[in-house]
């Protein structure tokens, strides 16, 4: 009998080794598995026109791997994507440059933020009629955006190039009560952004980035009779909220959209429209 109670011990200290072995096998290939049953987190972004549209949906696939659902919302104007934002409606918006958002938010009591600068749009004078500035009439009017930093923007631009001057700058924005000197006596017609294009046809000249030249097949370096240069504060640049910009997902977006993928992206197709301001 002693024995036969040897042997059960004996059988079972071996099945119990085998137990923890196995176990610990298990443990051990729990541990090297990748977790594939991650929680996908979904990022809103609005936008409205290529190339930003482009670039989202180019580092869509690597947010992906992240387990970053990038979801973009293309809107129709240069209003919603900001009213949009500080609804809380999407997480960030892509499609303009910081003195905009900061008038947006002046004007709405919002606390919008830039998060990175993605390029510089390289504004321009267009003409249908004339081959240079010097052409230009007398009296000739010169469409620009309405808004007060595009206002401030397009006169800029103008100044830069001797076209008008300006006074000393005493506020925030340039507008057209601050022309001292106009010379050709040029009347400057303030229409909605997304009318600019249109404009073409009918005004003597328009100041617009290449977003709303390129369907018009005009660019800055072959047809603008003026150009901007990167020298200023206009660069298109990811937004988002005060209280959503450490957000990990925003984070890795503005990761992906400074990576070399969406600068080779840039110097490829946009060389002479969006220059890479990272």
């Amino acid at each position: 009998m002693k024995k036969v109670f040897f042997l059960v011990i004996f059988f079972l200290i071996i099945l119990t080794g085998c137990g923890q072995n196995n176990e610990k096998n298990h443990n051990e290939n729990a541990q090297n598995t990748p977790n594939t049953d991650r929680e996908e987190v979904t990022l809103k972004v609005a936008s409205l026109i290529p190339p930003m549209t482009e670039i989202i949906e180019l580092v869509k696939p690597k947010l992906a791997e992240d387990g970053i659902n990038l979801e973009m919302v293309v809107l129709g104007d240069n209003v919603q994507p900001n009213t949009a934002l500080a609804a809380k409606e999407v997480d960030a918006n892509f499609f303009q440059h910081v003195p905009y958002m900061e008038e947006f938010n002046r004007n709405n009591d919002a606390e919008l933020v830039p998060i990175v600068p993605i390029y510089f749009a390289n504004y321009g004078v267009y003409s249908k009629q004339f081959n240079s500035m010097d052409e230009l009439p007398e009296g000739s009017v010169i469409a620009i955006a309405n808004d007060i930093s595009n206002i401030d923007r397009s006169l800029t631009l103008l100044a830069q190039h001797d076209v008008i001057t300006l006074q000393e700058k005493t506020g925030t924005y340039y507008t057209q009560a601050d022309i001292i000197d106009n010379p050709k006596n040029y009347k400057f017609e303030e229409v909605d952004l997304l009318m600019l294009a249109r404009m073409y046809d009918d005004a003597d000249a328009v100041v617009m980035t290449p977003a709303y030249a390129a369907p018009l097949e005009l660019t800055p370096k072959s047809d603008a009779l003026l150009t901007e240069g990167v020298e200023n504060d206009f660069a298109i640049t990811l937004i988002a909220r005060k209280d959503n910009a450490d957000w990990e997902p925003i984070q890795k977006l503005a990761e992906a959209m400074t990576s070399p993928e969406v600068r080779r992206f840039l110097e490829e197709n946009y060389s002479e429209t969006a220059i890479p301001a990272f």
